[in-house]
């Protein structure tokens, strides 16, 4: 008993280490833009988002349930199983982070999730309905409603606003741009807060803490909000500077529709249980309000690395996440093993990152390549005024400066012959 104790004890904390990797892995959904037109400074902005993320915690447990009763079946699930699927998410997050790259941490989760059960009891005991109505469907689905919704909204901005006075508008709508990143910040709690909830929750029935088909108890609720506030005050920094100025250049009104659209459709996911995953929610609301823009420009190059790491995270999750149950499943000896090994990882990963140090002093400055598109407009933009002139001065040579007369001796007088 003591030693089953001391396994459930460590997946609890391994689910809130994943959870703190939650947090500021995700920062940039809520706040990447309001920092990148600068409505916020950076530490005000990640402060505000952990105040917010902890208060969405509590609004709603409906994704929660969906993790905890709905996506793989209950029984016969041991908590070395919670704890190899957590292993593969974990380190998937460190990894995305470690690159910059916006990937969904919902998904990370329910791969790692997915791969450990299906190593432990097969295929059978996950529930392919769930997968693909609640998790599947709203991954591919999410982005592209989001994405047109800021679309519209950012022409509509710039419609309705042609003939407002230029500085008013920028600070009205920074001003709705703040509103609006508290609103995701909220949503990301009552939806991302909720998995690593969900997560514990199924761990403490596997090992009969609580009875199945048990609501999370409220010290789960509370340490799970505290834990992704924690992660989303510290900042993902890396992700930030992608999201925020990596994608496309964002101005006011992009980021005040990006963010809005974003909120609905994270907000009204939440109310119907998909476990969704905010990272394509607000990645597709920031392109979408960049195509929206008059002249605005996506830099497709960052956008297909983003989309490849996307499609790779559930099955990459769910291998780690199996190879990881095959380990614990031949003993204490073999958790010790996994959980030196994301230990040891996670500290690699973590000093490589010192290498390049990204924070709030410098989350703005990108060295982002423009990309195909980019570089192929500016090739055929016309010049500046002047810079015609001052090109043709620089390529016609001068004339050459003539030659200096030679000498010529003085007449010797006639008097000095005699």
């Amino acid at each position: 008993m003591e030693n089953f104790s001391l396994i459930l004890a460590i997946v609890v904390v391994t689910a809130l280490a994943f959870d703190f990797t939650n947090g500021f892995h995700d920062t940039a959904n809520a706040m990447a833009t309001t920092i990148s037109t600068g409505a916020l400074k950076p530490k005000v902005a990640v402060a505000m988002s952990a105040v917010l993320n902890l208060v969405g915690a509590f609004l709603s447990v409906e994704v929660a349930n969906t993790i905890s009763k709905g996506l793989v079946d209950e029984t016969g699930i041991r908590p070395e199983v919670i704890f190899a699927a957590l292993v593969g998410a974990i380190l998937w997050n460190l990894l995305t982070w470690l690159v910059g790259l916006p990937s969904s941490s919902s998904h990370a989760l329910m791969g790692g999730l997915i791969g450990a059960t299906i190593a432990s009891a097969g295929t059978a005991a996950v529930h392919g309905d769930v997968l693909v109505t609640k998790v599947l469907l709203p991954a591919v689905a999410a982005p592209i409603v989001a994405g047109v919704a800021a679309m519209l909204a950012t022409r509509l901005s710039y419609t309705l606003g042609r003939k407002a006075e230029g500085k008013a508008a920028a600070k009205g709508y920074r001003t709705g741009q703040i509103a609006s990143a508290g609103l995701v910040s909220l949503a990301h709690g009552t939806n991302d807060a909720q998995k690593t909830m969900g997560i514990i929750t199924l761990a403490l029935v596997a090992g009969g803490a609580v009875a199945p088909d048990s609501d999370p108890p409220t010290w789960v609720i509370l340490s799970a909000g505290m834990a992704i506030a924690l992660g989303t005050y510290l900042g993902g920094w890396r992700i930030i500077r992608t999201m925020g100025k990596g994608l496309t250049e964002l101005q006011p009104q992009q980021g005040f529709a990006a963010q809005t659209s974003a909120a609905t459709v994270i907000l009204a996911s939440s109310h119907l249980g998909f476990s969704l995953s905010t990272t394509h929610s607000v990645s597709g609301s920031v392109m979408g309000a960049g195509l929206g823009r008059k002249g605005g420009v996506v830099r497709w190059s960052t956008a297909t690395r983003m989309f490849v790491a996307w499609g790779l995270t559930l099955p990459a999750a769910a291998l780690v996440g199996a190879l990881a149950e095959s380990v614990t499943g031949l003993g204490d000896w073999g958790t010790a093993v996994v959980a030196a090994f994301l230990i040891a990882s996670s500290a690699a990963i973590w000093k490589i990152s010192r290498r390049e140090v990204v924070d709030a002093s410098n989350v703005n400055d990108t060295e982002e390549p423009a990309g195909v598109v980019t570089t192929a407009i500016a090739a055929v933009a016309p010049p500046p005024a002047g810079s015609l002139a001052d090109d043709l001065t620089a390529t016609i040579p001068s004339p050459a400066p003539a030659p200096a007369p030679e000498p010529v001796a003085p007449a010797v007088p006639p008097a000095a012959a005699v």
